[in-house]
């Protein structure tokens, strides 16, 4: 009973900031990218919000289960990314004044490449809802008699409620309130996994290092190319552009993807250290329930009952916080492109509400027969996939405008990621397909430089 509530206290919290934050929702602008009134803690909370979910918490103690620290590449990754995004991208993103990333495409390349852009990108988006739910599933079916059915339809139930009212300011005053539950937890269970252990020289010693305590593991190809494909993942993905161009100013924007920077690498630490505890007090159990179960067995019960539940909030509002992006890409960029154009803002703030639930239950179907699969093993694959069609084109529209010809700009978004995906089934384990895809988008657009004509795309525009 105690258990129940502390996660009731959490999740009665979070419900009634989302249905608060939809009160400020008035257009599909504001849904959107926020209407262009967030500050720091909401740009910030965004980022944190969708990139800090199940992967960077349940994910992480799964894979440091078996590999130790090489896990960190998903957290360590991701505030690279951030790192990256505000130094270099947040500029040229807001001074553009788009909506959608498919926008910036649509100026440079012409309506196909838009098009191309929103679908190649809308599957690297979608598998990481598919890992957000599985971490969701493999956390209430470790604490509960919950089948994982049920368990699928109450994480569904969550993200919607989490989004659908709220938008980008749902996502941005949710995202405030899990990083603080979500640092504050996650960091307390890595401190006691430490005491328990016997402090970090104890693991050092019971642990073999080369496995658990090196950053390449898994090889340096695997895991350094995992660490790129959370680099360019975060440049490419419509959720954290979203974050950047809500902001009131660019320098708002830049110190919200600065703070998301510094605060994602620390969260994967504390997961780290209790996939490490887990592995040598319990050697036998599914690693997916590795940080679950600790919580459960190592935490006073109210208390347990909060974490289980912020960390049911992290994989919700991950989940829900893709989902957002995915949908102002699809809405705007194919709705009203294509079936629509007339749209007005009560129509497209439906169409928007509407794709996310169909993009929930397509999620929640692949979720279903993909059971205890690695869980960062999809949201790397996701990364790679948005990052392998995007990055170079997007790069080359923002900082070289008028420089690639438009049919090279879609071939590159169109071999990257199928380059990818074939890499994964030809290429030896050892060998990342991500440098395959990204290697072949950028000799594509390297090409188009020398051999392509100057960009002219007005007709297209128009």
């Amino acid at each position: 009973m105690m258990y129940y509530i502390g996660a009731i206290l959490v999740l009665a919290l979070i419900t009634g900031v989302g249905l608060y934050s939809g009160r400020r929702v008035k257009s599909a602008g504001d849904f959107a990218s926020g209407g262009r009134k967030a500050g720091v803690g909401i740009v910030a909370g965004t980022i944190i919000g969708t990139l800090v979910g199940g992967a960077s918490t349940i994910g992480t103690a799964q894979l440091a289960y078996t590999y130790g620290f090489s896990a960190w590449w998903f957290t360590l990754g991701g505030g690279l990314g951030c790192l990256v995004l505000a130094m270099f991208y947040a500029k040229p993103l807001y001074n553009s004044e788009i909506k959608t990333m498919p926008q910036v495409f649509s100026r440079e390349y012409g309506r196909t490449s838009s098009t191309v852009a929103t679908l190649l990108t809308s599957l690297g988006s979608f598998l990481s809802i598919v890992s957000q739910i599985l971490s969701g599933i493999a956390l209430i079916t470790a604490v509960s008699s919950i089948d994982p059915i049920a368990a699928t339809l109450i994480i569904i139930f969550l993200m919607l409620v989490y989004v659908v009212f709220g938008g980008v300011w749902g996502s941005g005053y949710v995202g405030i309130a899990k990083t603080i539950l979500l640092y504050g937890s996650v960091g307390i269970c890595g401190i006691i996994a430490l005491k328990l252990g016997g402090g970090f020289l104890a693991f050092r010693e019971a642990l073999p290092s080369e496995q658990y305590f090196s950053l390449v593991a898994r090889g340096a190809t695997v895991d350094i190319g995992a660490g790129i494909s959370l680099v360019l993942g975060v440049l490419t993905t419509q959720a954290y552009i979203s974050a950047v161009i809500s902001a009131r100013s660019l320098k708002i924007s830049r110190a919200g993807a600065l703070v998301s920077a510094i605060l994602i690498p620390l969260v994967g630490i504390g997961g780290i250290f209790v996939g490490l505890y887990m592995k040598l007090n319990y050697p036998d159990i599914k690693s997916a329930i590795a940080l679950p179960l600790f919580v459960m067995e190592k935490l006073p019960p109210v208390f347990a009952g909060v974490i289980l539940a912020t960390l049911l909030v992290a994989v919700v509002g991950t989940g829900a916080g893709v989902a957002l992006g995915l949908s102002s890409m699809i809405t705007y960029d194919i709705y009203r492109v294509y079936f629509n154009k007339k749209a007005g803002d009560a129509n497209m703030l439906l169409a928007a509400r509407i794709v996310i639930v169909m993009i929930l239950v397509c999620a929640a179907l692949l979720s279903s027969g993909n059971m205890g699969t690695l869980i960062l093993g999809w949201s790397f694959m996701s990364m790679g996939l948005r990052g392998a069609t995007a990055f170079g084109a997007l790069t080359m529209a923002l900082f070289f405008p008028g420089r690639i010809d438009k049919k090279f700009a879609i071939s590159s978004m169109i071999l990257g990621p199928t380059f990818v995906l074939v890499g994964k089934y030809i290429l030896p384990p050892s060998l990342d397909p991500l440098f395959f895809g990204v290697g072949c988008s950028l000799v594509v657009l390297v090409i188009g430089v020398f051999f392509g004509k100057k960009n002219k795309n007005e007709e297209d525009i128009k």
